[in-house]
């Protein structure tokens, strides 16, 4: 059985750092790609970062760009989202999801409407303080 489990958030101060993680059991991560996505209350699901095996590639959202870096350590089946210089507005219930993406397609874009992610995590609540 698949599962995606992320660690615990936590409580942050504007300008602080957060590291979070997705452990994947039930899959061999090398051949999908993985992503986090967020979500505030009363705001629509927003795509935060994916870090992509089949395109070697990593992605993120506007919000996020500069402050906040994915990484995945395949032989561990873990991916991580490194958070850096927090602000108020990333706080959220934050997600990771994975897609079956096997094979190497240089250039594909993680995020796409046309591959959808299928497995999602519980979530974990990330607050921040200004």
């Amino acid at each position: 059985q698949v599962r995606l489990v992320e660690s615990v958030g936590g409580l942050a101060q504007a300008g602080d750092s957060l590291r979070l993680s997705c452990v994947a059991s039930g899959l061999t991560l090398d051949y999908f790609d993985i992503a986090w996505f967020r979500q505030a209350p009363g705001k629509e699901r927003e795509e935060v970062a994916c870090f992509s095996n089949s395109g070697r590639d990593t992605s993120y959202g506007n919000s996020v760009k500069g402050r906040f870096s994915i990484s995945a350590d395949n032989g561990k089946n873990t991916a991580y989202l490194q958070m850096n210089n927090l602000k108020p507005e990333d706080a959220a219930v934050y997600f990771c999801a994975k897609k079956y993406s096997p094979g190497y397609y240089p250039g594909r874009p993680c995020f796409s409407p046309d591959r959808q992610f299928d497995s999602w995590g519980q979530g974990t609540q990330v607050t921040v303080s200004s």
